[in-house]
């Protein structure tokens, strides 16, 4: 009998060791998968994130985030106010930004070394991410890095490396026109458009360089390009080649064209191609102000029903600062867009930086600080659009999103007065109003149901009412 235990004693930690490897090979793999980054189970036009239903709001002081030295200050700033949203492009085009290739002692560049700074910070912004439950969208490519004054410094500019000349690339010296006419060949490489294999395979080992890195985190989002004006093939390879080297691994891709018409033909590449894109995002929607913001989101969203996914707006517009402040950007227009958004379906809406967009300010931040007070009460995901339920209304006043019979929340643009037909549903409802200038609820009151109800907005700047069914 000692002779058994003894031997079983010395057998344990082999059979330990086998219960250990395997439980690490196979558990865990269906476990990372379900917590990373996806569509919502239950309902596939939100978002979930470690297995649970997350809406992204955000907003932040800069595009390419990564390129700070020092993030994570920003980041939680951004996340003590309830933000879990970043944008991130790969961009390197503004002043102290580091580049992604290794600059010589003759002041080019070898586009086959890496530059080791311009990486870490890469994963160090993932990374800081990942622990404060922040998701990053990432944009592989940025028009405005590859043309006008831009090029003059850019590492592919055949003038500024040792790898290829402008013969050999098909490029020229100048790309002086505004990226939005799409004359840079740059994005015309991959083999169904110029079959450029010079470029390409920089850019491609650009691609797999970025992807060794963030594929290790659960916590992306992959967005092919910056507000596009280009061709829908240059996009469907990179999607294709994302899911290439992601292999099992679970991926988000989306493309963003620039069109500011969002019913376009130009928008249904992405709208209409789920086998490509895993979400839709109509940032530049928010280039277009009032009813038509709304009207023209309701039209995607409603589209996109057919094949639920989420839609993203990683970028709202609006500022005093903003060069269209006579169009009406302004930050009025940002606020609004970003409560249209949410009461719409949107299931990530972030705040663009400045000066195009209130970024993280004190306002910005006070919008989305109301949104997480109003999510005490009432998950989005729980409710849907419900313009027939409003009377006496009027074009961008009021919007509502509601769970007939339990939850109603109304966006009020300004002050004034709507009614509410809530006659199927008779009882008592607690109303509570919030002001997003300040995140503030009001005194709760009491409100009987079975009728049409008015409901009065005292706030000039606009403000949202919530009746829910204790």
């Amino acid at each position: 009998m000692k002779l058994t235990n003894q031997r079983l004693s010395q057998g344990w930690p082999f059979l330990l060791c086998l219960f250990i490897l395997s439980t690490s090979i196979v558990l865990p793999q269906g476990s990372l998968a379900q917590k990373a980054i996806q569509a919502y189970s239950e309902n596939p036009a939100y978002w979930q994130y470690k297995g649970k239903p997350v809406l992204l709001l955000g907003g932040t002081d800069d595009d390419n985030l990564f390129q700070r030295a020092q993030v994570a200050p920003h980041l939680d700033s951004l996340a003590r106010i309830g933000g879990n949203y970043i944008r991130n492009t790969m961009s390197d085009r503004d002043p102290g930004n580091e580049r992604a290739f290794l600059r010589l002692a003759s002041g080019k560049y070898d586009l086959n070394q890496w530059n080791p700074e311009y990486w870490k910070r890469f994963k160090q912004l993932l990374h800081q991410a990942r622990k404060r439950d922040i998701i990053v969208q990432i944009e592989l490519w940025d028009r405005f890095d590859h043309s006008r004054s831009e090029w003059e410094s850019d590492p592919y500019n055949p003038k500024n490396n040792v790898n290829y000349t402008y013969e050999e690339a098909d490029l020229e010296s100048r790309y002086p026109e505004h990226p939005s006419r799409n004359k840079q060949p740059f994005f015309f490489t991959v083999p169904a458009l110029d079959s450029n294999g010079v470029l390409l395979q920089y850019q491609e080992a650009f691609i797999k360089k970025l992807l060794s890195i963030s594929l290790k985190f659960r916590n992306v989002l992959y967005c092919i390009d910056n507000e596009t004006s280009g061709v829908s093939e240059w996009g469907a390879y990179w999607a294709g080649f994302i899911r290439r080297e992601a292999g099992s691994k679970p991926v988000n891709i989306t493309e963003m064209w620039d069109n500011w018409n969002v019913t376009s033909d130009t928008h249904k590449q992405t709208i209409d191609h789920p086998e490509l894109y895993d979400f839709v995002d109509i940032s530049q929607n928010s280039q277009t102000t009032g009813q038509d913001n709304w009207d023209n989101a309701q039209y995607v969203l409603q589209r996109v029903k057919k094949d639920p996914r989420p839609v993203n707006s990683t970028k709202i517009y609006g500022s005093h600062t903003s060069k269209w402040t006579n169009r009406g950007i302004n930050q009025e227009h940002a606020v609004q867009t970003f409560f249209r958004n949410i009461l719409g379906g949107f299931a990530g809406s972030r705040f663009h930086r400045p000066p195009s967009g209130l970024g993280l300010s004190p306002l910005s931040a006070s919008c989305i600080q109301t949104m997480r007070k109003i999510e005490d009460i009432v998950k989005m995901w729980n409710m849907a659009p419900h313009m027939e339920l409003l009377k006496a209304n009027r074009d961008n006043f009021a919007f509502l999103s509601a769970k007939e019979g339990s939850r109603y929340l109304i966006y009020f643009t300004g002050a004034g007065q709507i009614k509410l037909d809530m006659s199927k549903y008779p009882g008592m409802f607690n109303l509570k109003w919030i002001d997003p200038g300040n995140a503030q609820w009001s005194d709760q009151e009491s409100i009987e149901g079975g009728k049409v109800v008015s409901l009065d907005c005292q706030f000039e700047k606009g403000g949202l009412a919530l009746l829910y069914f204790p």
